[in-house]
């Protein structure tokens, strides 16, 4: 069907396809709509008159858009807000303010704009109607360390859950727990407020607790979850004292625990979830089935050590050039989720590039054969790549420039593997986030 330069150029047109389905404004639009003086979020009715005022606050990757699509719907109605976003996630806004901060270390500009959101939403009254915005990142971009836990020992926990391979839903779940907003604490705090908290979901089966850690949502997890989390990987005695102590007072009882399912202050709390990877991944289908491929979706749910969901994926690519199956080329396979990393060397990278680099070592000298990985949010790991795309050729063409691929998988270094071959995935911010999209080309033979 198409040489190698085809399938790149598909590949990428495939992953923009992706990016444009996952964006904000459009995911808020579908939800919430006004009619007349009254507005429609899922399917609830809210009567603006009911509200005295109406507040906007949230933190995300992609709320800053998601925020523009409030102000579009509700305009001169917003009493005002905040919105915590990470740095350079930005779009032109009237009524609600942004505060640029950390991810994923939590940084002191992420603690002053999580207090300023503690205070507006505190001093919200029964008359009022908060709308929480909430996406990828919220975690990290909302810290409100519970006392006496401070930043620098929060971001300590948290580089150490990131490097020991956690799984979001993990990370989350000792987040909440050393945290004075998660686990539906915000929600608490907004009480007696009406809240409409819309979420972009960045992570695997949308659980309304983990996304973002859930800071309007009933929290399923427990001190001694987390407890257990943290002796799982072995960190319990790495975190800092003040976290272990907490976590583990908590589990005493010396602590209140986050608010769980059946909480009456969650009565006037409604949990949006506004767009996910499923639709992105739906939208790469249809745009590889427009382009000719016979298209598998594999799944949206993939997680687990990036390096061996490489191998299926390459295993699956040989399995469609060799055997013609589970589909005949010109095919297109695709997956979503978000996979994990388990940091051993101290390289640059992230786990899309690092899920491209082991892959091309599996489809090596395979004819027509394309992958590509990319973050919806353009960003993987700390670099400016949002992942990387390779061939069955890479392996080669980068012998030539005396790049030892294992190496570099070794190292944890797919980015400098990457960067001189000129294949590193660079879309800048999309502001949006919705995990990962992984697409896999196999053409007809020559």
């Amino acid at each position: 069907m198409a040489n190698e330069k085809t399938l790149r150029k598909h590949a990428v047109s495939i992953f923009r396809a992706a990016l444009k389905a996952a964006d904000p404004v459009e995911a808020v639009l579908r939800h919430v709509r006004l009619d007349g003086e009254t507005l429609i979020a899922g399917k609830r009715r809210y009567p603006l008159a009911r509200f005295r005022r109406i507040h906007v606050v949230g933190a995300g990757k992609a709320t800053a858009a998601m925020a523009s699509a409030v102000e579009r719907l509700l305009g001169r109605r917003i009493h005002g807000g905040i919105v915590n976003v990470k740095y350079g996630h930005l779009t032109k806004l009237r009524r609600v303010q942004l505060n640029e901060c950390g991810h994923p270390v939590p940084d002191e500009n992420g603690v002053q704009g999580a207090q300023r959101i503690a205070a507006l939403v505190q001093n919200a009254g029964e008359e009022d109607l908060v709308v929480c915005l909430i996406s990828g990142g919220a975690s990290a971009l909302m810290p409100a360390p519970a006392p006496p836990i401070t930043l620098e020992e929060k971001q300590a926990t948290t580089k150490l859950l990131l490097k020991c391979g956690a799984t979001i839903h993990e990370v989350n779940a000792v987040r909440k727990h050393i945290s004075a907003l998660k686990g539906g604490q915000l929600a608490a705090m907004a009480s007696p407020a009406t809240v409409i908290s819309l979420l972009l979901s960045d992570v695997i089966g949308d659980n309304l607790d983990v996304i973002g850690s859930g800071p309007t949502a009933p929290d399923q997890s427990t001190f001694a979850d987390a407890i257990q989390i943290l002796r799982k990987y072995g960190i319990e005695s790495d975190v800092p004292g003040s976290v272990r102590d907490r976590l583990h007072q908590g589990a005493e009882g010396l602590f209140p625990e986050t608010p769980k399912p059946g909480d009456k202050l969650f009565q006037r709390v409604q949990n949006v979830v506004v767009g996910s990877n499923l639709q992105a991944v739906d939208a790469a289908a249809k745009c590889a089935r427009s382009l000719g491929y016979r298209t598998m979706v594999l799944s949206t749910s993939i997680e687990g050590e990036t390096r061996e969901v490489a191998g299926v994926h390459a295993a699956i690519a040989r399995e469609i050039v060799n055997q013609k199956r589970p589909v005949a080329p010109p095919a297109c396979v695709l997956s979503g989720g978000e996979t994990t990393v388990t940091i051993r060397g101290q390289g640059l990278g992230g786990r899309n590039q690092e899920f491209v680099l082991a892959a091309a070592m599996g489809i090596q000298g395979l004819p027509n054969t394309v992958i590509l990985s990319g973050g919806t949010d353009g960003t993987d790991g700390p670099t400016d790549a949002a992942g990387a795309i390779a061939d069955g050729d890479t392996i080669s063409r980068a012998r030539q420039l005396s790049l030892d691929a294992a190496a570099f998988l070794c190292n944890n270094d797919s980015y400098r593997f990457f960067e001189p071959l000129g294949d590193l995935l660079k879309t800048g911010p999309t502001n949006t986030n919705v995990m990962d999209v992984r697409i896999l080309l196999v053409g007809s033979p020559q």
